[in-house]
């Protein structure tokens, strides 16, 4: 089941944005440590804003999922930073859930939510070895600028 989020399901988007960030197997940041980055944190501090969306996968009562969106504005902006007014998209997963069509789910629903309230472009960025690259590419996001070991992508709505 996915459902929209609210202000109640912020410690859980906290534990969310800490699988997204520990994807790679051997990454191990502790929730303390990426709460203390101001790069990641504001992924969650106070979240929702005004405007700001996000779901949350549920199975069998228990989370195990969710994609949000947050805008971030210069000079407080995203790794995925495209403009003040293009919300970035977080996306996560629990591990053991991962590969079973939770992520593209909770992605689709998003982008609808976010076309229905009149967004106009979403914006990310993604490791090049993430292999939920593929699904962003699949969904209709494209690359606008490329980092170091990170691309950001848009998403025309």
């Amino acid at each position: 089941m996915i459902r929209a989020a609210s202000a109640a399901d912020q410690p859980f988007l906290v534990e969310m944005l800490v699988a997204a960030v520990n994807w790679p197997e051997g990454r191990e940041l502790s929730p303390e440590a990426i709460l203390a980055d101001p790069s990641l944190a504001h992924y969650v501090f106070e979240w929702p804003a005004p405007g700001e969306l996000g779901v949350i996968a549920e199975v069998d009562g228990s989370l195990v999922g969710a994609a949000w969106l947050r805008f971030l504005t210069h000079p407080d902006s995203g790794h995925g930073y495209v403009a003040d007014d293009v919300p970035e998209l977080s996306l996560g997963v629990l591990q053991v859930w991962r590969g079973r069509g939770i992520g593209r789910a909770l992605l689709r629903e998003l982008i609808a939510a976010a076309s229905e309230a009149g967004m106009r472009k979403l914006s990310l960025s993604v490791e090049r070895a993430n292999f939920a690259r593929n699904l962003y590419l699949q969904e209709g996001f494209e690359f606008v600028a490329r980092g170091i070991d990170a691309d950001t992508m848009v998403l025309n709505l």
